[in-house]
Formats: structure tokens, C-alpha cells, sequence
């Protein structure tokens, strides 16, 4: 047998040296290089800086430097701003519940200056301090010197002090690599400043402030930082509707306790397979938090394709006594009061922005910027591609040239084209159709003999003609994805707009256009409940049994019966009718762990709309099906007005452009 192991010998509590005090909080603020590049930049924001430029040798290990324009520092607070938890954020705990600063904690100064060499170039608008002031933070010997007003902070030798931690940086590149990802996440979330990065003498980025309104300046600031293909492939957000763009949820804003989400979410098609361009602030502050990357991620569900990360700005406005910055030493996470709100914010202001169809919108800018009705003609240039921007409402016409419509966030259209229940009709044989909603003009007639060819039978040549003939004229920026031409192998609708050739997949397409109407059907109406015959009973966990008590009229709007069967245990009696074939007790599980985390109906749309995708893919016309003319326009026009149009339900393109500068290129014209 091992003999005993004799107990530690015991060691009395005794308070820790200043040093190894600050030492401990560097640990924990100070993970490299990029860290202490973060909280100076945080400082500099503080002071009100309008430009801020970082210079850097060896990564950041050798020197940091971070230089500013802002207010500057008192001679007589110089040495204090250098000591632990010393700050001019917070001076309460009101100050500290209700943080609307960068930086506040008061340690950073003091834990850098206990693992490296810190100095301190300031001055102030003062006519009273008529020069600057140098801090040495070793010694704290001060002395005058000459320099505009602002700050600049200089770090040498990072963990000189701490030979082991400097083991772990690794290389040079690496560790600068890190250090401009910080000095980007803070660009992004204020372009009205200026900022610039040097390395060993060498210009690495630099990027100019940006004057304007708040969704301008931040949309050229992203084309800046992140390129153009970001901001082309974007869609603004703004929630709640009624909130006006102008305001970025400052004090300025006519409500600024409101929950307010804006910032740019990219298409579906921008999706990449990492999520490191998700960018996500929270009163202006870059963090890392699951519940706005759970909800803008869910936002996609019906969207993106298979594991493909989405791409996004998004800044999350609300209450600073509403959020607890203070959860975090490095502050890059938060922690909300109201969780769910939030959740439910963020995810309905990203849905919000990507429901409306590309196609449509850009066809409304279109027709607003291409004034006349004919297209342009080989000797004109042809007009670019505007950026898009969501309409607020499509006419049941589509719009026109001559009707400029103002471009705003969009709000569903006026269905055009045949509902859910009519879509045997649209498919199936008749003597006349047209669209509901449409003007004589926008009509077609169908031929005496029927409108459907039969599956695997070419078009008729003579009724291809009548149908080209009952097709009204065309004009530049009516139809978004313009008349259809031809059908190719039974799959791909051929059609031609202002811009150039249309492809579009009419399985795909028509598939999301079933099961967008399901699913507004299926919203119009409260979910229907199926009692079960026999309750199904399962052991839960007190946090189920809570959240079950709790939320007992969510669940019953959700179609769901959870009531207590004993101390715990729960029963499930009832579940949503179009998932009666389910597991209820793996539902009402999923069901309550959601409730406890995020939205109440999260669980049971993500089944539910699996439910009506499968129902929507069995309905919609399938591959090798010859559609006339007729019906290829009906299904464009379709697609025009329904939401999320531009994938199908299985988050693939169902359309795609070609512009004549492609095909020009293709065949050399004007070379």
C-alpha cells in the first residue's frame, strides 16, 4: 500500500507586494502585443481623438506607440494616470452600472507599466501649460518638452520583466497581424476618425476619416477596411423601422433607450466558410457574444447553404445600464439584462434586411437612374449597376420609368401573381390568364390550345410567336428580371433585362416562391395544437420545470402543453399539429432550452420550416418541365415580389446575372 501523503504545510495569508499585483493583472490584460494596442486605442477614443496613429517595431514586442490629437492629460493628473485603478470614467458605482466610455477599469496604464517600459508625451489646450509634459513610468521623473495638444504613449520591451511570457508571442508577422486586427475592429466602429498604422518605418494601413451621416459614413468606412465586394454584397440594416437612419443610437437619437440594431449584412452569396468577418459592437464596442452570434446566425437559416459562415457589421444600440461591460478583464464580453430581447432584436433586424428581393430593389434604382423607356442601344454607354438599396413598397405594376420611388427599407409588396392555392392553375391549363394585381398591359393571352406543353415536348414555334406577340413592350428598369426569352434544357429560364442576360433555375426558384406562401399562410394563423392520447413524461432538470411554469402562455402560442407532472417532472399534453408525428418529449426539451436562452419560437420555426421546405420541394415544378413563355414571365415576375427570393430553400442561387460587359468580353468586342 502507498503510504499517506502528508497534507501541504500550511502557509499564512498575507497581502501580495504592489508589484506582483500589477503583474497578475497584466496577465490577465496584457495577452500580447494586440492587447495593449487595444486598450490604448480605447483611451485615445476616450479623449476625443479625430486622428490616431500606432507605430509598431518587431510586431508590437519592441515598441508600441499610439499617438493622438484628443484632450491630453494635467500636468497635475500625469502621475496619478500611471497608478492602479486610477481613471477619470467612473467615480461611483451609479458611473460604473451605466459605463458609456471605452475605457474605465483604471488598470491597464499600471499593469503595462509593471511588464514593460511606459512613457508619456502629453499637452493640453491650456493657456496655462503653454508645453507639453514627459512621463518616464519607471522612474516617474517628468519634464517639459514640446508637442501639440494630445497624447502619445510609448511601450518598450514588452514583458521585459516576464522573460516567460514573452516565449509564447510568436512571430513578428504574426503578432502585427494581430495588432492591425485591433486597430481595424475599432476603425469599423468609428469612421469619423482617422487612423494609421506603421511598422518599422513603413506605412501598413491607413485609413481617412469619413465626414457624413452615420449609414454613410459607416458604409464607405467598410469599403475602406473591408473592400468594395463587402459593401456590393451587403444589404443595410436598421431595426426597428420606425427608428431614423440618421441617428446611430447616440444621445442624439429621439429615443436612445430603445433597442436599436443597424450596421450592413451580407448577401447569402458573400457567405465564407470562416466567420472572421463577423464584426459585432454593442454601444460601440467590439465583442464576442453568443447571443448575437446565435441570432444573427439563425437569421440565415432559411438562406445560407450548407456551413457557410455569413458576413456582417452589425451594432447593437441600447441602454448602457442595460448591458454590464464589466463581466470581461480585456472587456470583449458583455452581459445583457434582457438576453432574449436582444436575441430577438438582432434576428429580426437581419431577417428584416434579407428578405427583400435583390432583383427588385435594383430594378426600382434602376428605373429611378436610367430615366426613358428604350434600352441602350449599342452607341450609348450602358448604365452601371446601381447599388442597392431596399425600396419601401413595389406597386402592384412593378413601377415604371417615370415613377421615382423614394429608396427605403423595404416592407412586403402587394402579392403579384398567383397565391399558394392557385398554383395547380398557374401550371395547369386555361384559356386566358393574367396576373392578379397587373394591368392590361402586363397580361397574357394565352393561345386557344392551352398554355402548358407537355413534359418533354418542345415549344410550339406558331404558339411561341402568339405568345410573343401578347407580351407587352418592355422599358428600361420595369421588369427586374426582364421578359423571358427561351428555356433551356428543361432547367434554366433564359431572360433578358436592362443590363444584360438573366439565368434563373425555375425548380429553385419556384420552390422558394411555394414556400414563402406557405409559410404566410401558416403565419396568418395561430399554430394549431394536437392533444396527445397519452401525455408523454420525462425527467427535467429544475431549470426546465422553471421555465416550463414561466413560460406557460409562450408555449401555448407555440402549440405546445408542458405542465408539471410532479417535483420534477414534466408532461407534455399537446404539441403543434404539423409536428404531431414528432418526438414531443425531444421537442418540448429543444423548446425549453431555447426559452431559457434565446427566442421562444426558435426551436419550433426551425421545424416547422423544414416541414413546409420539404412540402414546397414536392410542389414546385420540377426539372425537364417545358414552360411557355407565358409561364416562364409569370414565375419571374413571382420571384420579383417574394421574400428571399434570391435562394431557394436550400440556401442555393436561384438566379444569377450576366452583363453585357461579360458577354462582350467573351467574344472580344471592342478589342
Amino acid at each position: 500500500m502507498n503510504a499517506p501523503t502528508q497534507p501541504p504545510a500550511r502557509r499564512p495569508i498575507r497581502e501580495l507586494p504592489d508589484e506582483l499585483i500589477s503583474q497578475i493583472a497584466a496577465g490577465e490584460v496584457v495577452e500580447r502585443p494586440a492587447s495593449v494596442v487595444r486598450e490604448l486605442l480605447d483611451n485615445a477614443l476616450d479623449a476625443g481623438a479625430s486622428q490616431i496613429t500606432v507605430r509598431l517595431q518587431a510586431g508590437g514586442v519592441r515598441l508600441i506607440s499610439v499617438e493622438d490629437n484628443g484632450c491630453g492629460i494635467l500636468r497635475s493628473e500625469l502621475p496619478t494616470a500611471l497608478k492602479r485603478h486610477a481613471t477619470s470614467k467612473i467615480a461611483s458605482l451609479a458611473d460604473l452600472e451605466s459605463v458609456g466610455t471605452m475605457g474605465f477599469r483604471g488598470e491597464a496604464l499600471a499593469a503595462i507599466c509593471s511588464i514593460a517600459e511606459v512613457s508619456v508625451l502629453t499637452r493640453v489646450d491650456s493657456l496655462e501649460e503653454p508645453h507639453g509634459w514627459l512621463l518616464d513610468g519607471r522612474s516617474g521623473e517628468l519634464q517639459p518638452t514640446a508637442r501639440a495638444t494630445g497624447t502619445t504613449v510609448e511601450v518598450r520591451e514588452l514583458f521585459f520583466a516576464t522573460p516567460a511570457r514573452r516565449k509564447f508571442l510568436k512571430t513578428d508577422a504574426t503578432e502585427l497581424a494581430h495588432c492591425v486586427d485591433a486597430v481595424r475592429r475599432h476603425a469599423l466602429a468609428h469612421p469619423e476618425v482617422g487612423f494609421a498604422i506603421w511598422h518599422d518605418g513603413k506605412l501598413v494601413a491607413q485609413w481617412r476619416a469619413v465626414p457624413g451621416q452615420p449609414m454613410d459614413a459607416l458604409r464607405q468606412r467598410l469599403a475602406d477596411v473591408l473592400g468594395e465586394d463587402f459593401v456590393e454584397q451587403a444589404v443595410p440594416v436598421n431595426w426597428p423601422l420606425d427608428m431614423p437612419a440618421e441617428s446611430d443610437g447616440g444621445e442624439e437619437a429621439d429615443t436612445p433607450q430603445r433597442l436599436r440594431v443597424w450596421g450592413f449584412a451580407g448577401v447569402p452569396d458573400a457567405a465564407r466558410s470562416r466567420s472572421d468577418w463577423q464584426f459585432a459592437y454593442v454601444n460601440g464596442r467590439y465583442v464576442r457574444d453568443k447571443v448575437i452570434t446565435h441570432a444573427a446566425r439563425s437569421a440565415y437559416e432559411d438562406v445560407l447553404h450548407g456551413q457557410r459562415q455569413p458576413v456582417y457589421a452589425l451594432f447593437v444600440s441600447l441602454d448602457p445600464t442595460r448591458v454590464d461591460v464589466n463581466v470581461h478583464p480585456t472587456k470583449i464580453e458583455v452581459r445583457f439584462r434582457d438576453s432574449r430581447e436582444v436575441h430577438q432584436g438582432v434576428r429580426r433586424a437581419v431577417e428584416s434586411a434579407l428578405a427583400a428581393p435583390r432583383s427588385a430593389a435594383g430594378a426600382v434604382a434602376q428605373a429611378v437612374l436610367v430615366p426613358g423607356d428604350a434600352a441602350p442601344d449599342q452607341t450609348t454607354p450602358r448604365p452601371e449597376a446601381p447599388t442597392w438599396t431596399a425600396p419601401s413598397r413595389l406597386p402592384s405594376t412593378l413601377g415604371s420609368a417615370q415613377n421615382s420611388l423614394p429608396l427605403q427599407r423595404y416592407t412586403p409588396p402587394d402579392p403579384i401573381g398567383q397565391r399558394v392555392s392557385d398554383l395547380g392553375a398557374l401550371w395547369g391549363h386555361g384559356a386566358e390568364r393574367a396576373l392578379p394585381g397587373s394591368t392590361p398591359a402586363q397580361s397574357w393571352a394565352a393561345p386557344a390550345g392551352g398554355t402548358n406543353a407537355p413534359s418533354g415536348q418542345p415549344l410550339d414555334p406558331q404558339r411561341t410567336s402568339t405568345s410573343e406577340a401578347a407580351a407587352p413592350a418592355w422599358s428600361a428598369g420595369e421588369w427586374p428580371l426582364g421578359r423571358a426569352i427561351a428555356q433551356l434544357q428543361g432547367v434554366y429560364i433564359l431572360a433578358e433585362n436592362t443590363q444584360g442576360l438573366v439565368v434563373v433555375d425555375m425548380h429553385a426558384a419556384h420552390e422558394r416562391i411555394v414556400y414563402e406562401r406557405l409559410k404566410q399562410q401558416l403565419d396568418e394563423e395561430q399554430l394549431a395544437s394536437q392533444p396527445l392520447l397519452i401525455p408523454a413524461t420525462f425527467a427535467a432538470t429544475p431549470q426546465e420545470v422553471a421555465t416550463a411554469e414561466d413560460s406557460a402562455v409562450v408555449l401555448a402560442m407555440l402549440g405546445l402543453e408542458v405542465v408539471p407532472f410532479s417535483p420534477k417532472t414534466l408532461a407534455v399534453r399537446a404539441v403543434p399539429t404539423t409536428l404531431a408525428q414528432g418526438d414531443p418529449v425531444e421537442l418540448a426539451r429543444s423548446v425549453l432550452a431555447e426559452l431559457a436562452q434565446h427566442e421562444a419560437s426558435t426551436v419550433v420555426q426551425r421545424a416547422r420550416n423544414e416541414l413546409l421546405a420539404t412540402m414546397a420541394c414536392h410542389g414546385a415544378v420540377r426539372a425537364n418541365r417545358r414552360l411557355t413563355l407565358d409561364e416562364m414571365n409569370a414565375l419571374l415576375r413571382q420571384m420579383e415580389t417574394t421574400e428571399r427570393s434570391d435562394q431557394c430553400n436550400h440556401g442555393r442561387p436561384t438566379w444569377r446575372q450576366v452583363g453585357m460587359k461579360e458577354l462582350d468580353a467573351l467574344f472580344l468586342r471592342g478589342r
